[in-house]
């Protein structure tokens, strides 16, 4: 659960607070519904989105910083068709690493982290290390970047390659179910 901390105490709801300001140490209806709206449309207007969530525009417009600030939020960005761009590839890549110590690990994330080809990337169980969703514009780009790149980075014993085949489902919201209070 989310905490509002204030000087290393968490918050508590004193009497006066505006009925719209989370009272607790928990997500709302308010802020749920707030993640919910922006997830859908994040340029919407302070506005409209104080009328869908059912709030006025300065409340609403405070909770949407507080959630910023406290790191729920983290950015807003345009979802970008890849095909439109040029993007044709889309390869699933697991990398298998040498066990070394953590610096040698440290200094290859760093390096998949500056790779803009390398969209997303995660550590992983079973076999491998890690698992990195990498664009590329076709396939011999994508090729030539596995041989040049991603063999020649620190620590990298060897790499697996799955390509997309198709898109059932991409860029899709977070789900935010278990945030809302159980029916009773």
């Amino acid at each position: 659960m989310l905490k509002t901390q204030v000087s290393g105490k968490t918050s508590v709801p004193s009497a006066g607070v505006d009925a719209a300001e989370p009272a607790g140490s928990v997500l709302d209806r308010y802020d749920i519904a707030i993640l919910r709206e922006l997830q859908r449309d994040a340029r919407q207007s302070n506005a409209d989105l104080a009328q869908r969530i059912g709030l006025s525009p300065a409340p609403t417009w405070r909770r949407v910083r507080r959630l910023e600030q406290q790191g729920v939020i983290t950015g807003y960005r345009a979802e970008i068709d890849r095909r439109r761009i040029g993007l044709g590839v889309l390869a699933f890549v697991r990398v298998e690493t040498e066990r070394s110590g953590g610096d040698a690990m440290r200094e290859l994330e760093a390096r998949v982290r500056a790779l803009p080809e390398v969209i997303a990337c995660h550590y992983i169980s079973g076999a491998g290390t890690f698992e990195l969703q990498v664009m590329a514009t076709d396939l011999d780009a994508y090729a030539r970047f596995s041989v040049e790149t991603l063999l020649n980075l620190p620590n990298v014993k060897d790499i697996d390659t799955s390509f997309s085949l198709g898109e059932v489902k991409s860029g899709a919201a977070l789900p935010l179910a278990h945030l809302e209070p159980a029916v009773r």
